[in-house]
């Protein structure tokens, strides 16, 4: 038998599964339906949403990606048993069509220390739950787990009875990335030779990057003849993470004279992708990251910009613009108008659905006047930063007023308003930003704990945008909070604020599936 001949090969999107797992803080219900509508607009085929049997809060946000995700399969996994399945496809029956992607351990060292059982009741799971999975739709993916150090033998056996109980997609992930390339390839190709009905089904890989072996354990993998890779924005996941979906795409579309493969994804939309997950993932992408690191595309050694110079092709094997990033940076000012700002907006690849103009504006005009000059990437922390605050919030900061000095003590004031009221409270800290959330702090009856805090620079040049990133602790939670603004103590306020929001946004959860289960009583 020979391996797959078709030449498209499917994208599996899991950042907002697998992905998450790797987060310091869960993302709030609004936060992942921005992802997953970037995702959509990306061209991914197949978006995994979560776990829905994992928490109310899962599956309350698969169910609303299922909702409003039209263009790409929604997918909830499942371990192989029936309350998982069933939650599923709970979740996911308000969409037209979805996935329920169910999977098992099939490796000896999983099978014997994690599951405690044989290989034949393991398979016995498998095939139940598949057979159950089919009774709520007939796109169901079947997963080996750790089939990277599965006996070959077993590996052929539970794919081949794993299709004839019902899967279309079977996945052999490289669970903890411990296989070489050619090893890999190696057992996609054995089980295409080796698999009789494998025909009957298409073959998925999800590699992880332990050993940095995920992109290229794909593509050996693709060459072989799977054609569903499982991947995630900027390669973010469990440990060191998944296989980079924006490396493998670029791959196929550079290489596809060699490969003969092609995929759906719409390549100008990869870094504006990849900056909105490292924004409300709270994690940076690393300057060296192929393509969408900040240095991906410059050059400093004078014999590659004379090369550059002469001609692009010497030391770039693709655009900038090819995935999105715009080498003109067009200065705005003031005495821009909006059709300005709307016409740059459109040639940094946002319609005019995305944004509300009049919003943009004047906060565009407000920056303006307090920067001189504000550049694309200003524009599009701006959109970001609205986009994050388009809810109704129980808190917003109205004032802030900040000393410091040369003494032991910063002393800080803020305004603030809470629901209905506004609040006034004044701190001391060991520092002006830490008197601050003192003085904010004030207005919570919490106990909240910050656990993480960053700033850093957003935009261009010495008078960019300040940008400050915290994790606050309350209730055994991790919570996320973004703020933006030219001060970076307000900055920093704001994030505070907004992760209070997201704390309070929890609690409101909470309540009402509080107040579901006693009227189910």
């Amino acid at each position: 038998m020979t391996a797959n001949t078709n030449d498209k090969v499917i994208i599996f999107d899991t950042t907002l599964r697998d992905g998450e797992q790797a987060l310091t803080a869960s993302l709030s219900v609004h936060e992942k339906i921005q992802i997953a509508q970037a995702i959509e607009r990306l061209g991914v085929d197949i978006i995994e949403a979560g776990f829905p049997v994992s928490s109310p809060g899962d599956f309350n946000s698969v169910q609303e990606i299922a909702r409003t995700v039209k263009n790409s399969i929604v997918c909830g996994l499942s371990r192989a048993v029936e309350a998982d399945i069933k939650a599923c496809a709970d979740a996911m029956k308000v969409a037209d069509q979805f996935r329920i992607h169910t999977f098992i351990s099939t490796s000896d060292v999983h099978v014997q220390q994690k599951l405690r059982k044989g290989f034949d009741d393991v398979e016995a799971m498998a095939i139940h739950a598949i057979k159950y999975a089919r009774q709520f739709t007939n796109d169901v993916e079947f997963s080996c787990e750790d089939a990277g150090r599965t006996p070959i033998d077993n590996l052929c056996r539970m794919v081949e009875n794993a299709i004839k109980a019902g899967a279309t997609t079977i996945n052999i992930p490289d669970t903890v990335g411990y296989t070489l390339p050619n090893e890999f390839g190696g057992i996609i190709t054995q089980l295409f030779n080796r698999v009789p009905n494998i025909d009957q089904a298409v073959i998925s890989v999800h590699c992880h990057n332990d050993l940095g072996l995920a992109v290229a354990n794909s593509m050996s993998a693709v060459q072989a003849g799977a054609r569903q890779i499982e991947c995630t924005i900027n390669g973010i996941g469990e440990r060191a993470g998944n296989c980079s979906l924006e490396e493998v795409a670029m791959i196929m579309k550079t290489r596809q004279d060699l490969l003969g493969v092609h995929t759906n994804i719409n390549h100008q939309e990869i870094a504006r992708t990849s900056k909105l997950v490292s924004h409300l993932c709270n994690m940076p992408v690393q300057p060296n990251k192929a393509i969408v690191g900040s240095n991906a595309f410059s050059h400093s050694s004078g014999i590659h910009q004379d090369g550059m110079l002469k001609a692009s092709n010497t030391y770039e094997i693709m655009t900038p613009e090819s995935v999105g990033i715009s080498k003109t940076k067009l200065n705005l000012t003031s005495r821009s108008g909006r059709h300005v700002i709307k016409h740059r907006m459109g040639t940094l690849g946002y319609n005019e659905a995305d944004f509300d103009l009049e919003t943009l504006y004047q906060d565009f005009l407000k920056l303006a006047d307090k920067k001189g000059q504000v550049f694309d990437d200003d524009l599009e922390a701006l959109l970001f930063n609205i986009q994050q605050h388009d809810t109704q919030e129980h808190y917003q900061i109205i004032n802030v007023n900040v000393q410091s000095g040369s003494g032991e003590f910063a002393t800080a004031g803020v305004k603030i308003r809470v629901g209905d009221s506004v609040q006034t409270q004044s701190a001391t800290g060991n520092g002006p930003v830490d008197a601050l959330y003192q003085a904010i702090k004030k207005t919570v009856d919490e106990d909240i704990q910050v656990a993480d805090y960053k700033i850093s620079n957003k935009g261009a040049g010495e008078d960019g945008l300040g940008v400050a990133n915290l994790v606050v602790k309350w209730n055994e939670r991790n919570f996320h909070g973004y703020g933006i603004a030219t001060d970076v103590i307000e900055a920093s306020g704001q994030a505070f604020v907004s992760a209070l929001n997201a704390i309070e946004r929890a609690k409101h959860i909470a309540s009402l599936r509080e107040e579901r289960q006693q009227a189910s009583k």
